[in-house]
């Protein structure tokens, strides 16, 4: 046995040769222009420059986010001629609305919530029926909690019918969608916006989410915000710097810029001063009359309800409690329990509590929120 260590060794294995695989070199096709030089890799996925050219700015100036602002809106819309719009567009030759047709019919609505861990349900609207006439106004009245907004909803779409049904110049709501859709707008007291665009932006892509034509939908929400007292100064700030009563009316314009057949009024004058209530209201019964617009109105303004309503339909916890006209429901409130006839005096006697009682509560939501 040798003594040398070294000599121990595994004997050497030879390496298997591999096939080497050939690169493949891309043909070179001649190009018919000049050559341009490839973006680098930092730049390759960055999206095209829509600012303006000039010298950097301050990106903390006020003035200098409106002009980018209104820029990037200017350019999207430029962008978007060729953009097809969504199926709320009308169709080329709609249909005439059928006059002899109601224009809102509510039947035996009903519509549950789940709330709390155990998913307890409770009753929000009950078995519910109303029917307007084509351009008709009917109020709905009611205290906080009675189902005001939640009935808005249903009507709308937003919320699904647990029972009943709803038709809209006789299409129903939940078979002929998009219909319904083409035909009603709503305005809610908690209007959202595109906070950083203007509201002629914001007027001008609801016109364009409609099929409107943008020319002629500039023409009008110039008209519009005009007509509800919105100075063209205004018109091209952004919203989130207007007041929440201006900030209403640039949502009354947007839903009035479609000319809806039937109008969703969900508390509209709330947060206005008296003076622009009495502008919203006048318009209110201006497209009413020239038109042709059927409207549902919820609101906590009695003189309001007294001058614009033809119906009037009182909410308590979820029911219709009283039907009638202003007039009609003065005089059943005066002969049943010998009080003055009001207005007022029908909330109490129907409600069971004061209007005072009921907007004092909602304005103390309001600071506990803000709080």
């Amino acid at each position: 046995m040798p003594s040398d260590t070294s000599a121990w060794h595994r004997p050497s294995r030879e390496p298997i040769p591999t096939r080497r695989r050939r690169s493949r070199v891309p043909r070179l096709v001649p190009c018919p222009g000049p050559l341009t030089p490839s973006p680098s890799p930092s730049s390759r996925h960055r999206p095209p420059s829509i600012h303006p050219a000039g010298p950097p700015r301050d990106p903390r100036d006020p003035r200098d986010r409106q002009t980018r602002t209104t820029t990037v809106t200017a350019t999207l819309l430029r962008q978007s001629k060729t953009f097809v719009p969504n199926r709320l567009a009308a169709p080329a030759e709609a249909q005439p609305l059928d006059a002899t047709l109601p224009a809102l019919l509510v039947e035996g609505v009903t519509k549950r919530f789940q709330v709390g861990r155990a998913k307890r349900p409770v009753l929000a609207i009950v078995d519910v029926s109303l029917r307007l006439e084509r351009g008709g106004i009917v109020g709905i009245l009611g205290a906080n909690g009675s189902g005001k907004s939640t009935l808005i909803r249903l009507v709308s779409g937003l919320l699904t019918l647990d029972e009943g049904r709803v038709e809209v110049f006789g299409h129903d709501i939940e078979r002929e969608e998009m219909a319904v859709k083409r035909l009603i707008n709503r305005v809610s007291v908690d209007a959202a916006f595109f906070k950083k665009l203007s509201p002629m932006e914001n007027l001008l892509f609801a016109a364009r989410l409609y099929g409107l034509d943008a020319g002629r939908a500039r023409v009008d929400a110039v008209a519009i915000l005009e007509r509800l007292g919105i100075a063209r100064k205004r018109v091209s700030r952004p919203v989130e710097q207007m007041s929440r009563g201006m900030q209403q009316k640039v949502a009354i314009a947007r839903a009035l810029l479609t000319s809806p057949s039937l109008l969703l009024l969900d508390e509209p004058t709330t947060g206005l001063d008296p003076r622009s209530k009495l502008e919203v209201q006048a318009f209110i019964e201006e497209v009413r009359t020239d038109h042709d617009a059927s409207i549902v109105l919820t609101t906590h303004d009695l003189d309001e309800a007294d001058r614009l309503c033809d119906r009037i339909a009182v909410l308590n916890d979820g029911r219709v409690v009283a039907e009638e006209t202003p007039n009609g429901l003065k005089r059943l409130v005066a002969e049943r329990h010998g009080q003055e006839p009001t207005l007022h005096n029908v909330f109490m006697t129907y409600t069971g509590r004061s209007l005072d009682e009921d907007v004092e509560e909602e304005t103390d939501d309001a600071a506990d929120e803000a709080d």
